[in-house]
């Protein structure tokens, strides 16, 4: 466990959130995985039906990260304080509600499976395979979602090793055994599906048995108690609004999906491989503004608030520098990249992803800009004015996708990105000044709730 208010901000950041830069690089591995194994060794079509089925498993993910995000925080602000008791009852609370929560979202979930699909215009020729699927997935939900919480409150307390572990092990396995399954059992994207609930389970019972093994380790004086409604009511204030900006990227995203759907098969698989090279790319930018939250939620609790502009800077540069390495890298192999995923020959599924690529990296700078000042506002509970900038993206994102998809047809959808990108980053800047002018250069205590 470390303690996220001493020593040199860049430093303690750096040391800090490299383990989860490279955690979230792993965990992306494991849909990259599945999009490879399908693209290489079963065809396009099976390429498109798990790339359509992502879509839907993004609004399980937001959830999930909602409750990592919910339980990461509250536990940083009471670990920043010294209130070792009021960690341990977080932490039980946390992933009792996300296991019955869990429970309860598997189950709707694969009942509206088909209406979910149906919904999003998935074509005949996939439909089978997509809520096959997105079926398979669901049944190991819950070990995700124990999985997320019990690695955000690692996060929480400092120790962002233990999960990159985790990860690590896990997803080269997944590899492994997506390769396994498809290639020599011949189970199609069934096999894909399996080998993803398999790995994903063992992680995520795992993790639970670990977090519960270091919490137990703080000693505490007073009470801690294995549930608490009013801790879980702050755990909630901090995660339904991020699972809610969470859950409407993604609800957003099937929309898009959804236009993309009306261009056909080659669409669908060029969008598929293009937009998982993208979401590793915004999910590990995304890692550096999630520590960032755990660091500036540490540094308010301890009353330590002049650190967390500094770190804010430092944060910005760690991003900034990834999204700079990962824009050069899309550009210059855009080509190959995307074919990596297409090997069937479909040229137009492969020019479509590479379209996709040349038009969106330029601006990963800019949305690494407006995750870093997001995380510190997270971090400092200011839900609403964190959601703000993100739905003016989204926003605006689905609206020009229906516009400018008239106009370009399928390289229209793309153009959406930037556009959406750009004017949320303002918006965060703004707001982040804003605060900053507030809370931090006017010495008035922040509002977090209490």
């Amino acid at each position: 466990m470390k303690d996220l208010t001493t020593g040199h901000p860049g430093k303690v950041l750096f040391s800090y959130i490299l383990p989860l830069f490279g955690s979230i690089i792993f965990q992306q591995l494991y849909n990259v995985a599945d999009s490879f194994v399908a693209g290489r060794y079963i065809g396009t079509a099976a390429l498109a039906a798990v790339g359509n089925s992502y879509e839907i498993t993004l609004i399980y993910i937001a959830m999930a990260m909602g409750c990592n995000i919910g339980a990461s925080v509250i536990t940083a602000d009471f670990y920043g304080q010294k209130r070792y008791g009021n960690v341990r009852t977080c932490v039980h609370t946390a992933l009792i509600f996300s296991a019955v929560m869990g429970l309860v979202l598997t189950l709707v979930g694969v009942c509206i499976s088909p209406w979910l699909l149906g919904l999003i215009n998935t074509p005949e020729e996939v439909f089978a395979d997509s809520e096959l699927y997105l079926n398979i997935y669901l049944l190991g939900y819950v070990f995700l979602l124990i999985y997320n919480v019990a690695t955000g409150i690692f996060s929480a307390l400092g120790d962002s090793q233990t999960p990159f572990w985790f990860l690590a092990v896990s997803s080269v396995s997944n590899i492994f055994v997506d390769i396994l399954f498809v290639k020599e059992f011949h189970m199609g994207v069934a096999g894909v599906a399996w080998a993803t609930f398999l790995c994903q389970s063992l992680s995520g019972i795992a993790a639970l048995v670990a977090i519960l093994k270091k919490v137990h380790t703080l000693k505490h004086e007073g009470d801690s108690h294995l549930f608490s409604f009013p801790i879980l009511w702050k755990i909630l204030h901090v995660a339904i609004p991020s699972a809610f900006q969470q859950g409407f990227i993604s609800i957003g995203n099937i929309i898009i999906q959804s236009v993309i759907n009306s261009f056909g098969t080659a669409a669908m698989g060029g969008y598929a491989a293009a937009i998982k090279l993208n979401n590793m790319t915004i999910t590990s930018i995304t890692a550096i503004s999630n520590g960032l939250s755990n660091y500036s939620a540490q540094n308010i609790g301890a009353g330590k608030k002049e650190r967390v502009h500094s770190g804010s800077m430092w944060g910005w540069l760690l991003s900034g520098g990834f999204a700079v390495l990962f824009t050069a890298v899309y550009l210059i192999f855009s080509n190959q990249l995307i074919g990596l995923f297409i090997t069937d020959g479909d040229a137009e599924a492969t020019q479509i992803g590479v379209n996709f690529l040349r038009i969106v990296t330029p601006f990963y700078l800019v949305v690494a800009t407006k995750l870093t000042f997001d995380g510190i506002l997270r971090g400092a509970q200011q839900m609403a004015v964190f959601m703000i900038s993100t739905s003016t993206d989204l926003i605006l994102r689905v609206a020009l996708t229906w516009v400018f998809s008239g106009i370009w047809q399928v390289t229209g959808i793309w153009m959406s990105w930037p556009v959406g990108w750009t004017v949320g980053t303002l918006i965060s800047v703004l707001l982040y000044r804003r605060w900053h002018k507030k809370y931090i250069l006017a010495k008035s205590p922040s509002p977090i709730v209490e």
